[in-house]
Parts: structure tokens; sequence; C-alpha cells
């Protein structure tokens, strides 16, 4: 009977953080802050289904199943990742490399900006 509400609640915590990231896709101002909503929905929501899967498989199903743990700790990984690259290619494209504050160390370069020719900033 817990075990029953353990995975009720993971699947209505998942769905929650499913529906407020697809309302921040939608809503959030701009890219950068939009891209912070699907993220978390990723990783909170569809890790909560999966989570919940695995609970009831062991708990109801006496089977312990191992595809619902590796996706989850896939989108664990890949979710992180995957907005890092989209944040860096929106400030490549979007922000000059003059307007950002100096790097720490004299003489380097921001990591997004680095591909670029000095002179078409």
């Amino acid at each position: 009977m817990i075990l029953e509400y353990v995975i009720a609640a993971l699947l209505v915590i998942a769905g929650f953080f499913g529906l407020v990231g697809s309302f921040g896709l939608l809503k959030l101002p701009d890219q950068m802050t939009r891209l912070h909503a699907p993220t978390k929905a990723t990783t909170l929501g569809v890790g909560g289904v999966l989570i919940a899967s695995m609970l009831y498989f062991f708990g109801v199903e006496d089977a312990l199943s191992f595809h619902e743990l590796m996706i989850t700790l896939f989108l664990f990984l890949a979710a992180p990742i995957t907005a890092f690259f989209i944040a860096r290619v929106q400030l490549r494209n979007h922000v000059a490399e003059r307007d950002l504050p100096k790097p720490e160390r004299a003489g380097t370069r921001w990591a997004g900006h680095l591909g670029q020719d000095r002179s078409s900033d």
C-alpha cells in the first residue's frame, strides 16, 4: 500500500514538473531563460516517471528492471550537456565578445568565441 502511494506521488510530481516545464517553455521571455524550463522538465519529469516505473516493477511485479535506470541516468547526463551547448551557441550568435566581461587571465578569450575571427566582432 505504501509503495503504491510512493509511485503515485512520483507520477504526480513528475506530471507537475512536465506541466511547469512546458508552461515555462512557452511563457519565458528569451531563449536563455526558456532553455532552463525544458531541461528541468526532462530531468525531473521524465526521470520521476521512469523511477516510478522501476519501483512498480520491483515492488508489484517482483522483477528488476534496469532499462528505466539506464534511461534515467542518460537523461541526467544528457540534459545538462545539451543545455550547455544550446546556451553556448546562443551566446556566440547573439552576444559580441566585446560586450562580455574580460576573462580573468590576460590574453585569453571566452570559449564560445574562440572559433570566430577577432575582426568580425
